[in-house]
């Protein structure tokens, strides 16, 4: 049976805004960001997209985005946290180095790319062994990052990494279907679209 996944982004935060890094430490989203969430809750309800299960990573920002998209009870999932950071964390982002980060950031104390990849797909994976048609999971930008590089060979060709290099902003959705634990990314929506959706 086909499954879908709604894998999000949290909305913009305090840390986004003054280029904090922003792994397993949090920040409160700003105004711009509950907006951002608001709108992406009335596009899925324009859409009639109607979730069967909804999780969220345990980070304060996932959870206050998911609970201004839908009121429905949800599961949080340590899974779905973003990459730490280790001692970075809540530093300068232009202490960071060129990417790809790769193993960098584990002699400061945190998580090695391809463990954190490793992480995000088993943890995404659990989620639709559960049994649940239509799925919310409301993330952070490298766990959606890394994801879909995970699964950029079953991609449509217009979603493929190599052919789309732009960021995920806050608030993207990424549309998946999922088939035999495997995930086939179908559609993303940006917040701007998202914008220009709710005011045409």
């Amino acid at each position: 049976m086909k499954q879908t996944l709604y894998l999000m982004r949290h909305g913009q935060t305090l840390f986004n805004v003054r280029r904090k890094v922003q792994g397993w430490c949090d920040a409160p989203l700003t105004e711009l960001g509950i907006a951002q969430g608001k709108t992406a809750g009335a596009y899925f309800k324009a859409q009639h997209i109607i979730f069967d299960h909804a999780y969220s990573s345990t980070s304060e920002r996932a959870c206050d985005t998911l609970e201004l998209v839908t009121n429905q009870p949800y599961t949080r999932l340590k899974g779905l946290k973003e990459w730490h950071f280790g001692t970075f964390e809540g530093e300068s982002e232009d202490l960071n180095p060129p990417l790809p980060y790769q193993d960098f950031f584990v002699k400061y104390g945190g998580e090695e790319e391809k463990s954190f990849q490793k992480r995000a797909v088993e943890t995404c994976t659990t989620m639709m062994e559960q049994g649940h048609q239509t799925v919310l999971a409301v993330s952070h930008g490298a766990f959606c990052g890394q994801f879909r590089k995970f699964w950029d060979e079953t991609c449509e060709a217009e979603y493929k990494i190599a052919k789309n290099h732009g960021g995920i902003g806050n608030c993207c959705i990424f549309k998946y279907e999922v088939e035999q634990q495997k995930f086939k990314l179908v559609e993303i929506v940006n917040h701007e679209a998202q914008l220009a959706f709710i005011e045409a």
